[in-house]
């Protein structure tokens, strides 16, 4: 495990998210960061103290730091009013609803505020960057509503929950609660034990953390990780589910995926032949020339999945690493006011990454369905028992009608969130990226896919258990996933609810996947490096 990441606002990467999110993995400043922060801090004080003056030797009008924000950034701020600013912001936009977020996706946007601000270029004290990181090195995760966003000006009502215990009121006065140490406290408490201080946000501070799609980028980052280990373990399942159907092989042959030359197929039917090498149930009915579907297509679907979720890395990879701030204060560029709003905040460009990243799992878990269904029907199996009925009563019919219930309801969720635009802010934000709830769907539709992968290994398991009594042998890799999953399906007196959910946490975890790849090494990568 990494020993800490160093952030710079350049080089975040996914594994460093996940480790941070999820594992704890120290967080510090690069001293480069820090320098630049400073800079721009500088020129936003000197517009805050009225030092800037533009043609009518006026004060220089800098959105957010003397002016009003959306709809009234027309509206000045008189210099009384700027130091409270900052903070009825945070507090007026902290107006998220629902059920709380997961902490590991609190602590990944908590990152990647962190990782955008130290690129320098927002403005922002030096120190409100240190005390995030201070946080997340300390385990205070404030409690952040998981809805209320639109996605533009990017994940407001989330991150001003954040704002909520990072700063307090000028009064000494704070809002907010996080979990500290597996408590809910209120957040001066969570911040007093951990030894933080609260900070007093000063100009551009509240705007500066609030203004960006780091919840969009969060959720998608974290989907995208996790998908990449469920996309092996579903080429894993696939492999199972064809031998226990006595799949024919020619289908994966390398030759014919050059025809037709997508990477994805490319790699899914080359991981498909080295799972299965040394299998004497593929290619043993005699007078078999092609299978169905959902067999014979998985290079196809599956590669089609892997191409669609590399598609959805790149894009987040870019968001890891960018500036998602307005204004940004560019203090190199020419002219005195080096102010510049734009539309970086918008979350479009990781909207479409979660939607097309949840239509990608949409099909995963569909295909996966479909060979579950041939598994458990006796007609279609090759002579496999109805329902793969071991006794009276017993089986897998709802297994699988779990199963269809959770492919029916990724379909429901799979319509494109970033299409379904509502404008904002008497129509100045008039057209919304909707991106926080095509993450949010997506990470929803993540852990569907998975249980349903669970179902079919489940099925396949027992499968293969009847295939072997009658004397066949398993390839080289599906023999290490078989014996994998005899050492978790445990007792026979589990419900099958139990059972499924004791296969979901090991894919969850990867423990599956290790086994197999121990056995026959890496699989082809979806994304270098992910």
């Amino acid at each position: 495990m990494t020993a800490f990441v160093q952030l710079d606002g350049s080089s975040l990467t996914l594994d460093d998210l996940a480790a941070v999110a999820r594992q704890g993995v120290e967080v510090r400043l690069a001293d480069s960061a820090r320098d630049a922060m400073q800079r721009s801090h500088e020129w936003v004080q000197r517009a805050a103290r009225g030092e800037l003056r533009d043609g009518d030797d006026q004060p220089l009008a800098v959105y957010g730091v003397n002016t009003g924000y959306g709809s009234l950034s027309r509206v000045r701020i008189d210099d009384a009013q700027i130091a409270r600013l900052s903070w009825n912001l945070v507090r007026s936009h902290a107006a998220g609803v629902g059920p709380s977020l997961p902490l590991d996706f609190v602590r990944a946007m908590m990152l990647l505020r962190a990782n955008a601000l130290a690129k320098g270029v927002s403005g922002i004290r030096p120190v409100v960057v240190e005390r995030l990181l201070q946080m997340l090195n300390a385990g205070v995760t404030p409690i952040v509503p998981a809805r209320g966003s639109c996605g533009s000006s990017g994940d407001l009502a989330p991150l001003a929950h954040l704002g909520l215990v990072l700063f307090r009121d000028p009064n000494g006065e704070s809002c907010g609660s996080a979990v500290y140490q597996g408590e809910v406290l209120p957040s001066g408490e969570a911040m007093r034990r951990a030894g933080l201080e609260q900070l007093v946000p000063g100009p551009k501070d509240g705007l500066a953390v609030t203004n960006g799609a780091q919840l969009t980028c969060a959720i998608t980052a974290l989907a995208c990780w996790d998908t990449v280990r469920l996309i092996h373990q579903a080429e894993v399942a696939a492999a199972l589910s064809w031998e226990a159907l006595c799949g024919v092989s020619r289908a994966l042959n390398a030759s014919v995926q050059e025809h037709r030359p997508y990477p994805g197929a490319i790699d899914c039917a080359s991981d498909l032949r080295r799972l299965l090498e040394g299998s004497t149930l593929v290619d043993s009915v005699p007078d078999k020339v092609q299978d169905a579907y959902s067999l014979r297509c998985t290079p196809q679907v599956l590669g089609a999945v892997r191409d669609g979720v590399r598609y959805a890395i790149d894009q987040v990879r870019v968001e890891l690493n960018a500036v998602t701030d307005n204004p940004l204060i560019l203090v190199d560029e020419p002219g005195e006011n080096k102010a510049f709003s734009a539309g970086m905040f918008h979350g479009e460009p990781v909207g479409f990454a979660a939607d097309h990243l949840r239509l990608s799992l949409c099909e995963l878990g569909s295909l996966a369905e479909r060979r579950l269904y041939r598994l458990t029907t006796g007609v279609l199996s090759g002579n496999l028992p109805p329902l793969l009925s071991s006794g009276a009563g017993l089986g897998f019919g709802l297994p699988q009608t779990a199963a269809a219930a959770l492919v029916a309801e990724n379909r429901q969720l799979a319509f494109p969130a970033s299409v379904d635009s509502i404008p904002t802010c008497e129509d100045q934000e008039d057209h919304v990226a909707m991106s926080t709830t095509a993450a949010r769907r997506s990470a929803t539709v993540l852990v569907n896919a998975r249980r349903i992968v669970a179902i079919e290994l489940l099925a396949a398991h027992t499968a293969l258990r009847i295939r072997k009594d009658e004397g066949y042998t398993l390839g080289h890799g599906t023999e290490a996933a078989f014996r994998a999953m005899e050492a978790l399906v445990g007792s026979e007196q589990q419900t099958a609810s139990e059972q499924i959910r004791c296969v979901e946490l090991a894919l969850a975890e990867g423990r599956l996947l290790h086994q197999v790849q121990a056995a026959i090494g890496p699989m082809a990568e979806v994304a270098r490096g992910a």
